[in-house]
């Protein structure tokens, strides 16, 4: 896809099954056993075998490759095979890489994964403990000094801007915690099922960094997901309705770093979401107004409020009380917040459930969904919709 044109990418290919493991804090598992529980269950929903795939696509943050996984769940040959850089900001690229796979003929049936243990295993939100000489790392050398040492510190510093900027207080993440947490609570699939917050309940919890306390911060996660994508005239014999990819894009802005963009004209907003945004819009041919759920990455709050304006929700400034008026079903599982973090993987299962009529916080007559990757680094997006033939 170019940033100038519209591609020809739209409805070629589809979400036919989802799957998933348990989400815990202790698997008590191998991350390649979760990756290849969630494959298993993915193909089983979708009404297919191993011995339908031909294609796997995970994140390089991953410990088990797609061989392994293909190896360990009796996946025999594979015709494409591929991974995607800067960790949740490749959670939609898997997808927008198995439907190019299957648009240009390289394969019939791809599956995306992703599986780890986060939290009893390694812990991302710990921050940098060791890097190999890296480009990345270099760059990271200008923040690590002044103790900017984890991804919330990195936030921190664009979310106190926005605060600044438009004149409001921390309260303002508060709204997308509230929302997230009570869509997570009756969601028995979520770790905080039961568990809806207040703002009051936001504004109590601990300082984190300042400006992001503790509900702010998206959870750590063990666990897998897996989708499987399919050409749409295949799908169609499929027994599940399936999600048709009605566009899919990556973007990385101008002075892109990893979440220590500091360099550019302006940090309350993200630019890399502007260009996924532009590139989405022009490809479905839909707009803000078209969509019936926003499933927006939320590794932190703040950045949820950037995105809804990047996308045009509204306009700057103006996304907390967006947010807080509920003007579009945000983040209907739950999300990282409240369901599990999973780099934003069964944020696109979620979406394919909205689109099937099937999830638990349902929106009745959705057929349009918006799903995001992760913010402040090169990221991604798709536009989901019913099929028209369905």
């Amino acid at each position: 896809m170019s940033v100038r044109g519209r591609d020809a990418l739209g409805g070629r290919a589809a979400i036919v099954g989802i799957g998933a493991t348990e989400f815990s804090k202790d698997s008590g598992r191998s991350e390649l056993r979760l990756a290849v529980e969630a494959v298993r269950a993915a193909l089983d929903d979708a009404g297919l075998t191993p011995a339908d795939v031909d294609g796997m696509v995970t994140f390089t943050m991953d410990t088990s490759p797609e061989i392994t996984v293909a190896q360990a769940a009796g996946i025999g040959e594979l015709s494409f095979f591929s991974r995607i850089h800067y960790g949740g900001g490749a959670a939609c690229a898997t997808v927008q890489q198995a439907a190019l796979a299957i648009a240009a003929g390289v394969a019939d049936v791809v599956v995306c994964y992703r599986a780890f243990n986060e939290r009893s295993g390694r812990r991302f939100g710990s921050g940098v403990r060791h890097r190999e000489p890296s480009a990345e790392g270099a760059a990271l050398g200008w923040q690590l000094p002044f103790g900017l040492l984890t991804p919330a510190s990195w936030v921190a510093m664009a979310a106190q801007r926005y605060l600044h900027t438009y004149g409001l207080t921390p309260q303002a993440f508060g709204h997308v915690a509230v929302v997230d947490r009570k869509h997570a609570a009756t969601n028995p699939a979520a770790y905080f099922h039961g568990r809806p917050i207040t703002l009051a309940d936001h504004a109590a919890s601990r300082w984190i960094v300042e400006p992001l306390r503790l509900l702010d911060c998206c959870q750590e996660t063990d666990g897998g997901q897996a989708l499987v994508v399919t050409s749409v005239e295949r799908a169609r014999d499929l027994p599940r309705p399936p999600a048709v990819i009605a566009a899919a894009a990556q973007g990385a802005g101008r002075a892109q770093e990893q979440m220590t963009s500091y360099y550019r004209d302006d940090l309350t907003g993200l630019p890399e979401s502007a260009v996924v945004a532009r590139q989405l819009w022009r490809s479905s041919g839909l707009a803000p107004a078209d969509i019936d759920v926003g499933i927006l990455y939320d590794h932190f709050t703040p950045f949820v409020l950037m995105q809804l304006e990047e996308f045009g929700f509204c306009g700057p400034g103006e996304a907390p009380d967006f947010v807080a008026e509920e003007r579009l079903p945000l983040n209907t599982h739950g999300g990282q917040l409240g369901e599990a973090y999973l780099h934003g993987m069964n944020g696109v299962a979620e979406a394919v459930r909205q689109i099937r009529g099937t999830a638990v916080n349902r929106v009745p007559g959705a057929e349009r969904v918006l799903v995001t990757a992760g913010t402040g680094v090169p990221t991604s997006g798709l536009v989901l919709t019913a099929d028209p033939q369905g």
